[in-house]
């Protein structure tokens, strides 16, 4: 059976490769910084089941202290053909481009909706809990496979494509997983518990309305700290949601989550936390404000949650 560990093994090469294109490039001058952050990453991936808990603690410290401090990762010069060279593929292939880039998706629908139905005798192909990211994984090699017919570049192009890539990028390609890692963290630890007991002291206790807006604008706060939705879930339906919301007014939880959620994610427009939405583009597009986008979508991000809001008052606790 397809489990979640062979994804994992396979960003972990993904990474293995990058660290060791990265020791090599000599038009990076912090090339071993990058190949260790990269490196330890691909540890992280291929082996971090066996770590245990204090080793992957000690592992991302590293990783901690190698893009933190003397001045993060550094960027190579790239190994890109010239621009004429690309220009004139450009015109050849039109938007046939696009291929494998909508393959992804494609394959990745396609397996979660019918992967799951395959078995081998009375054993399923794929873990039905992870057919999604499996089926994702799945779209991205099958994705590469294609391009590689198509356009016929040398064997290592993809991998140095992949690491100028992660150059631009830097560090802030891990902050998804170090931040919901964070939110599990915090959810161990009972903060929701300590935001409950500090919205019960401060929310006037017959207040549905303020009840309401302490849990919307908590769910974006919270995001906006941890960079992600999914994080700041847990710690704030722990604390307000289910305890004021659900069990003292009586509100409906299936409305409270699918609104706190909307609530969460207009956070994700205004923080740089959320990296892989805000900063990666910025760099990504080579913008000269990385901050850029988020300014953008900051009165976005404020309309929405004051909508979320005054839909949540209205629509969860019954008439």
């Amino acid at each position: 059976m397809i489990t979640l560990d062979a994804v994992y093994v396979l960003a972990g090469l993904m990474f293995l490769a990058i660290a060791g294109v990265s020791l090599v490039d000599r038009t990076n001058p912090k090339r071993l910084k990058n190949a260790a952050f990269w490196g330890l990453l691909a540890v992280s991936f291929l082996g971090g089941s066996y770590l245990g808990d204090l080793g992957n603690g000690i592992l991302v410290l590293a990783l901690v202290v190698l893009a933190g401090f003397g001045g993060g990762l550094g960027r190579g010069a790239g190994d890109l053909p010239p621009s004429e060279v690309r220009e004139a593929s450009a015109r050849r292939w039109g938007n046939r481009l696009f291929i494998p880039a909508l393959t992804i998706p494609v394959v990745a629908l396609l397996g979660s909706l019918f992967l799951k139905t395959v078995k081998f005798g009375d054993r399923p192909l794929v873990d039905p809990a992870q057919v999604t990211l499996v089926s994702l994984a799945l779209g991205v090699v099958v994705a590469l496979v294609i391009a590689m017919i198509m356009l016929r570049p040398s064997v290592m192009a993809p991998v140095q494509q992949a690491r100028r890539l992660i150059d631009t990028v830097g560090w802030a390609a891990v902050l998804p997983q170090m931040l919901a890692a964070l939110g599990a963290v915090f959810a161990l630890a009972g903060v929701g518990k300590v935001v409950g007991q500090l919205a019960g002291d401060v929310i006037p206790a017959d207040s549905r309305f303020f009840v309401v807006l302490a849990y919307t604008v908590g769910m974006a706060l919270f995001t906006m700290i941890m960079g992600n939705g999914f994080a700041a879930f847990p710690v704030m339906t722990a604390g307000i949601g289910l305890p004021l919301i659900v069990t003292r007014f009586g509100g409906d939880p299936a409305i409270m989550g699918s609104l706190g959620m909307l609530s969460g994610f207009c956070g994700t427009l205004m923080t740089p936390m959320a990296a892989n939405f805000n900063i990666v583009p910025a760099a990504l597009l080579e913008l000269p404000d990385r901050n850029g986008v988020i300014k953008v979508q900051v009165p976005t991000g404020l309309l929405l949650l004051a909508v979320n809001t005054v839909l949540m008052y209205l629509l969860v606790f019954p008439r």
